[in-house]
């Protein structure tokens, strides 16, 4: 525990008195910093189950902290920071940016990880992290943050281009339980230059299988290479463009189509949440199929001109409420079998 770390605005003597004032705030954070602060060399995570059944994993702590210096070193932030924690810290996200506060020496607050954070306090911070639901719910207080990092979901073209008259720096961030939160963020807004692409932290090193999917090198936070599902274009040994994922791949007709860039897309005309995936189908293999939450509507796919005619829906179908996982992840498969196809 770094000696400016402090929680809530108290300072703290032992690790001991910080514990029993975790059991104040909730028992989650108590229970994490008990298993942070023992004499174990890991501690066990789960993953956030967005693209299947979540698992329990062990982490190294040294691995832990070396990932917290490695975000302080890339943003230039130091002790004395003031940070706000709005995760939940059941996940590696939530409990990272409270490692991150430990080690690093920062003035961290913990609010409850509510859809609209920055209407539970009125305080300006140096630094935070949200997901992409708690940032589009900010945006008219988001100047009080100074830096912003964004994970846990794509964040839409609609919601980038309303973050560029917003002075907050916020980056998106790439990476997953197993590489301790983000390996590269990318910028999202105060541009210098476009395009941006995904930039790795220190002593990353990136490169592509035969499936084109991301592999990491990162030895300071993995002991092994981590062979991602992630569709990448490489841009150089630093910078990388992500596509998709490899398992969302539709292959309709045998033209293969990333759902996630067509949703980058379709976005400027759908205001709600939405996906697309691939069904069944007697003739393509597989045909691509629009799926909106809430009220059935008339959506004018024609007017969107960006559209290939292989990237318009073949169908629109409208499901009530999405199945997400507990981070607020869309959870595609599950939602689908709502639509008994």
């Amino acid at each position: 525990m770094h000696l400016s770390f402090k929680l809530n605005g108290i300072s703290f003597q032992s690790e001991k008195e910080l514990i029993e004032f975790a059991k104040t705030i909730s028992e989650n954070l108590y229970v994490f910093l008990n298993d942070w602060l023992n004499e174990e060399s890991f501690i066990v995570v789960t993953t956030s189950g967005s693209t299947g059944t979540p698992k329990p994993i062990q982490l190294k702590k040294k691995y832990m902290i070396n990932s917290a210096k490695a975000t302080g070193e890339f943003f230039n932030i130091k002790e004395n920071t003031n940070a706000l924690l709005c995760l939940s810290v059941d996940y590696i996200a939530g409990k990272m940016m409270l490692i991150r506060a430990l080690t690093l020496g920062w003035n961290i607050d913990i609010i409850d990880p509510v859809s609209s954070p920055l209407t539970e306090t009125n305080k300006t911070y140096d630094f935070s992290a949200m997901v992409p639901l708690q940032l589009q719910n900010s945006l008219q207080d988001l100047h009080r943050i100074k830096k912003l990092i964004v994970g846990g979901g794509v964040v839409s073209s609609v919601l980038i281009k309303q973050l560029q008259n917003i002075s907050t720096k916020v980056y998106a961030t790439y990476g997953m339980t197993e590489t301790i939160t983000h390996i590269a963020v990318k910028k999202l807004n105060n541009y210098k230059k476009t395009p941006v692409f995904y930039r790795t932290l220190p002593k990353v090193k990136i490169g592509i299988d035969h499936r084109n999917c991301l592999v990491i090198q990162a030895s300071k936070v993995s002991d092994e290479l981590i062979v991602t599902n992630d569709v990448v274009q490489l841009i150089s040994d630093k910078n990388f463009e992500w596509l998709g994922r490899f398992d969302n791949v539709i292959n309709s007709g045998g033209i293969k189509l990333h759902p996630e860039k067509i949703e980058e897309k379709l976005a400027k005309i759908i205001n709600r949440r939405f996906f697309v995936t691939g069904v069944s189908d007697t003739v393509l293999g597989e045909k691509l199929i629009l799926v909106i939450e809430g009220e059935n509507y008339d959506v004018k796919l024609d007017q969107l001109e960006s559209l290939s005619k292989y990237e318009k829906p073949k169908e629109v179908y409208f499901v009530s409420d999405f199945i997400v996982t507990e981070t607020k992840k869309i959870q595609r498969k599950k939602t689908i079998e709502l639509l008994n196809l």
